[in-house]
């Protein structure tokens, strides 16, 4: 047995539950609570249940990955690596995917926008608009030498004729994309 130092100590615990396989890469079903979403882009907040609770930190690399934004609250599954931050001593859970439980991610983040955009005043009925019977304007991404945009065109002028916007892409070859 020796002496050790605090950072000696905290090194020590984080070296003994890092390398245990069983707490990396784990789920953990909980709650979020004290939600802080720092302007660095991470977020920090405690996953909880009726008994316990557990400190979590979600870094910016993890959250622009995610198709819903947390909220306080809101009932969670956290995926991640149970780790130690050697400078408070503290374990915690860092966490590499983050689902709503029981509400799938998509329909939570069409909830989410819908609110949003309510709360804007975007579906007043004095900003609808009626949409034209025809479009003025196509746009178009195919390639500007190949055999689509030249159905396309023809197609067009016969049924109803636009003004067509191409933009012109690769796409065949080992790396189709958008030329800008």
């Amino acid at each position: 047995m020796g002496i050790y130092t605090v950072t000696g100590l905290n090194d020590y615990i984080k070296n003994v539950l890092t390398s245990e396989r069983a707490l990396q890469q784990i789920w953990v079903e909980g709650e979020i609570s004290n939600l802080t979403k720092h302007r660095s882009g991470h977020y920090y907040f405690s996953i909880k249940d009726e008994s316990s609770q557990v400190s979590c930190v979600s870094f910016r690399s993890t959250n622009r990955k995610l198709k819903f934004e947390p909220e306080k609250d809101m009932k969670v599954l956290v995926f991640g690596s149970v780790n130690v931050y050697t400078v408070r001593g503290q374990y915690q859970l860092q966490v590499l995917d983050i689902r709503p439980d029981g509400v799938g991610e998509l329909y939570k983040a069409f909830e989410q926008l819908k609110k949003r955009l309510e709360e804007e005043g975007l579906f007043a009925p004095e900003h609808k608009k009626l949409l034209p019977r025809y479009p003025r304007k196509i746009g178009v991404a195919t390639s500007a030498t190949g055999a689509a945009i030249h159905d396309i065109l023809h197609v067009l002028q016969r049924r109803y004729p636009a003004d067509i916007l191409l933009c012109p892409t690769t796409v065949q070859g080992e790396h189709p994309q958008i030329a800008l």
